[in-house]
């Protein structure tokens, strides 16, 4: 009978087949070849898939890629921006504009989101954007759950705006409450998130996925150490279950991946050049045919955890 898994010896013409997975027999005689043996075609092919995945992890360890440089990163800029912010204490989660000032100094530009306390400052905060616009509430059980009404998208004007207002009102409770900002309409595309933060065992991560349920829900995140490579980037984009919607899935239009590719890559330079960056979270990171749009965008500072080693922790390639 063909055994379970594993390898059967198969000796030269004339000696004796033993079958050392099954039996724990002594090694067999020198000449002897070993050959794999599966009870389905699936794991056989489950068993090839494994050895050219490795293989690929091979080549790629040979060649990383490069962590590229940026003409228009300000690295002393941030460091006295963080110097400035954490002599205000130990740890703390920045806010909107100090958000923006930070990512800012890598490049990394997060649409303004005006607060609007009452339909006449949200009137005068669309005036400032340009519409169309889009009103949010941000309350912590409403933010980015579009699902449950709490975002009103493309508003074209300001009696539309006002409408939007007071439905949201009359749904969700007062102002106060609901803490409404606008935003100016970013263009129609896939919406992500984009996340690096200090591990205690592996170092500062970065990951990468959907916005909303297949994140939040099914936990469809795909993570890299830092500093990411190129290689890195391109392939952490392609590694989540539900990459086919960013390549043109039954007929979408495709988007445009390089420019999320290179927003990951500032992040990891941010965090990589300060540790003091324990915490990043880009949502949502729409990423449309042409360019991304940041959204959403939250920073946290500590002084950086004491560490005995340098880089991201790795395995040796033999």
């Amino acid at each position: 009978a063909r055994p379970a898994g594993g390898s059967r010896a198969v000796p030269p013409v004339g000696g004796r087949t033993q079958d050392q997975a099954s039996t724990g027999a002594p090694p067999p005689p020198e000449g002897t070849h070993l050959i794999p043996a599966y009870p389905a075609a699936e794991r056989a092919v489950r068993a090839l898939a494994q050895a050219v995945a490795y293989g690929q992890w091979r080549r790629d360890a040979a060649d990383p890629g490069k962590v590229p440089e940026y003409d228009d990163i300000d690295e002393r800029g941030a460091a006295a921006l963080i110097e400035g912010l954490l002599s205000r204490g130990q740890g703390l989660t920045l806010g909107t504009a100090e958000t923006c000032d930070l990512l800012g100094t890598y490049g990394i530009h997060v649409h303004r989101a005006l607060p609007a306390p009452d339909p006449g400052t949200a009137a005068e905060a669309a005036r400032t954007l340009g519409y169309p616009v889009a009103l949010k509430a941000t309350a912590p059980h409403l933010r980015h759950r579009a699902d449950l009404g709490g975002v009103r998208l493309d508003l074209a004007d300001e009696e539309q705006l006002r409408r939007a207002y007071t439905e949201l009102t009359e749904l969700f409770g007062a102002p106060e409450e609901l803490r409404p900002v606008v935003q100016r309409m970013a263009p129609r595309g896939v919406d992500t998130v984009v996340r690096a933060v200090i591990d205690p065992a592996a170092g500062a991560v970065l990951s990468f996925g959907l916005a909303g349920a297949p994140s939040q829900l099914l936990g469809d995140m795909a993570h890299r150490l830092i500093p990411v490579a190129d290689r890195d980037a391109t392939s952490l984009v392609r590694s989540i279950r539900t990459a086919p919607l960013l390549f043109g899935w039954r007929g979408s239009a495709p988007v445009d991946t390089p420019a999320l590719e290179e927003l990951m890559l500032r992040v990891s330079r941010l965090v990589d050049d300060h540790p003091e960056v324990v915490a990043v979270t880009l949502e949502p990171v729409v990423v449309a045919p042409r360019g991304v749009s940041v959204l959403g965008a939250s920073v946290r500072l500590a002084p950086p955890p004491a560490r005995d080693d340098l880089g991201p922790r790795t395995l040796p390639v033999y």
